[in-house]
């Protein structure tokens, strides 16, 4: 039997609700109701929101919709509940209402770990995930490897189980949402990788220690033959935390990698050289220089480090150059739109975090003009306000958190004296027309909003292909 197979043989016969339709629940509910599963699809938003043709899509695969205020009303006659991994079972009653009743309350991402047949390497973090997963499952595919890449980088990967073979590798990015309920993952993965803590999303979690645990859980499950990759330049106990260090979680192979100084087991850069060495047994194999990389920013070198130091002994160092030498960037990752009269655009959507911009503004080595603002998830921004006054000459502020960012900026000792001009404007598409007046032939104009996107866009990826669509419109 194949791994699909062998799951569907479980919920034979069995009533099976998926709750919050996006893009992981969406392709599991097809793939079970394919399969001859009663599946029933529920979410507060309607058909027009989830999207028309996949609701028909669905509807002719005889899925029953439970729509609007009422939706969950279906929930008592289920036997199996897929939550979306958005939805967070600590903060939404219904879940543990459903787990009194006797029912079984799981995820997409539950199901894969526990039935995939092949190794998995998972990646999580606070920044650099996706870079991350992406890197390595190219530099895999480069060696010659079959990869499934999916999880939180956007494809759901319980849907593969049908084509997944041993042989395979799946390379899967995971959020704090799809870890915090993914306890007793016996023996997997077989590569975990933690980017990097920081304090984030709090507006989801119920404090900080809930989301260390959550990423915790990516590497508590491994064995001692397993390979575990840490920050060597990161606080994994996170500041004011009553958890220890993440390090002594360690139940496999420690890896670790670092921008700043040499590791024992790991990649690493040596900054006089700009070369990048993997370490091992007291040895040093030279991988490249940070010149061959071709994306630009000091974080892109990191995210190259940590994927180094995940895939070491499975691909060459001639296909980690070659990678290095190729490799464009993700959409929505400082990536370059288009040059318009001289002066180049780039989306960087995905900076929803202090962090993220830092690096995001680090990366030109220049003084740009830059998009910032959206929903507010809690962050402190006063972190960012160095950086944005060292490499920001006109701010250009929009959405829910702008007052919040305009104040944090004005009231830092060095503003008055920092040349900085800020504009305030409603939304993300007013903020653009601004750049677009403002900026002169030589100028770089980023969106990097320091925020989600919730209080204008579905998703940071909405907003960016509507910050790029925007950009290619402009006529001369």
């Amino acid at each position: 039997m194949t791994a699909a197979e062998k799951y569907l043989e479980t919920i034979k016969g069995k009533k099976v609700a998926f709750v919050g339709m996006g893009v992981a629940n969406t392709p599991c509910a097809e793939f079970l109701a394919k399969n001859g599963i009663s599946v029933y699809a529920c979410d507060k938003r309607d058909k027009e929101y989830i999207g028309k043709e996949v609701c028909e899509r669905l509807e002719s695969l005889g899925v029953t919709f439970s729509l609007g205020e009422n939706y969950l009303d279906i929930l008592p006659d289920m036997d199996v509940v897929f939550r979306s991994h958005g939805i967070l079972p600590f903060q939404n009653p219904w879940v543990g209402e459903c787990i009194s009743r006797g029912q079984t309350v799981t995820t997409e991402m539950e199901v894969f770990f526990k039935y995939c047949p092949c190794k998995i390497i998972a990646v999580t973090g606070s920044n650099g995930k996706t870079t991350t997963t992406t890197l390595i499952a190219k530099m895999l595919e480069k060696e010659g490897k079959r990869v499934f890449l999916g999880g939180n980088i956007g494809k759901a990967l319980m849907p593969c189980l049908e084509e997944i073979t041993k042989n395979d590798i799946a390379v899967v990015e995971l959020s704090s949402f799809q870890l915090l309920t993914m306890g007793n993952m016996k023996n997997k993965p077989d590569i975990a990788v933690v980017t990097n803590i920081e304090s984030t999303h709090l507006d989801h979690h119920v404090n900080l220690d809930e989301y260390v645990d959550s990423k915790r859980n990516v590497l508590i499950y491994q064995n001692s033959e397993q390979r575990t990759v840490l920050n060597a330049d990161c606080d994994y106990s996170i500041k004011n935390s009553v958890y220890h260090d993440m390090r002594y979680d360690v139940r496999g192979k420690y890896y670790e990698f670092s921008i700043q100084h040499p590791v024992e087991n790991g990649a690493y850069l040596e900054r006089e050289t700009g070369n990048i060495y993997f370490a091992e047994n007291g040895e040093k194999t030279l991988v490249m220089n940070k010149s061959d990389i071709r994306i630009p920013g000091e974080h892109n070198i990191e995210n190259f480090c940590t994927a180094i130091s995940a895939v070491w002994g499975l691909v060459s160092a001639e296909t980690i150059k070659y990678i290095a030498n190729t490799f464009c960037g993700v959409e929505h990752r400082i990536e370059f739109v288009r040059e318009y009269k001289g002066v180049r655009y780039y989306n960087d959507s995905i900076a929803t975090s202090p962090s993220r911009v830092i690096s995001g503004l680090k990366a030109f080595g220049e003084k740009i003009i830059v998009i910032m603002g959206g929903s507010d998830k809690g962050n402190d921004m006063s972190e960012m306000v160095p950086y944005i006054l060292k490499y920001v000459k006109l701010l250009i502020l929009n959405g829910a958190t702008a007052e919040k960012i305009y104040n944090t900026v004005v009231n830092d000792k060095n503003y008055e004296n920092s040349g900085l001009r800020i504009i305030r404007k409603e939304t993300m598409q007013e903020a653009l027309l601004a750049a677009k007046e403002n900026a002169v032939s030589g100028d770089i104009v980023s969106l990097c909003p320091a925020c989600p996107a919730f209080d204008q866009f579905k998703t940071f990826e909405y907003r960016g292909r509507e910050f790029k669509k925007l950009v290619n419109e402009f006529e001369d």
